[in-house]
C-alpha cells in the first residue's frame, strides 16, 4: 500500500522535508550534498528524518540500509527502492 509517486514530486518532497532539519533550501541541495558535513545534521536530526520519511511515503526502512546513508542522492535511491517494493 505504498504511495505511488512520480519521481520529481517524491524528491522535491523528500528535499522539503530535510529542509526542515538545516538552513539549506530545497532548490541548493544537490545529490553530493552529505547529511552531517555539508547541511550540519546530528545522529538524532538524522533518525527524526527517518521517521518522518517513513510516515510520509508509508513505509519502513531497514535500519541498517538506512545507517549507509551520507547524501542527499544515496537518501533517494533508498528511498526510490523502498517506495517500489
Amino acid at each position: 500500500n505504498n504511495i505511488v509517486m512520480e519521481d520529481e514530486t517524491m524528491e522535491q518532497t523528500f528535499k522539503e522535508i530535510v529542509a526542515r532539519y538545516c538552513e539549506t533550501k530545497p532548490e541548493d541541495m544537490d545529490s553530493e550534498k552529505r547529511f552531517r558535513e555539508d547541511l550540519g545534521f546530528s545522529s538524532l536530526d538524522f533518525m527524526s528524518l527517518l521517521g518522518e520519511l517513513e510516515d510520509t511515503f508509508d513505509i519502513e526502512l531497514e535500519e541498517e540500509d538506512a545507517l549507509q546513508v551520507r547524501t542527499i542522492g544515496e537518501a533517494l535511491e533508498l528511498l526510490e527502492k523502498e517506495c517500489l517494493e
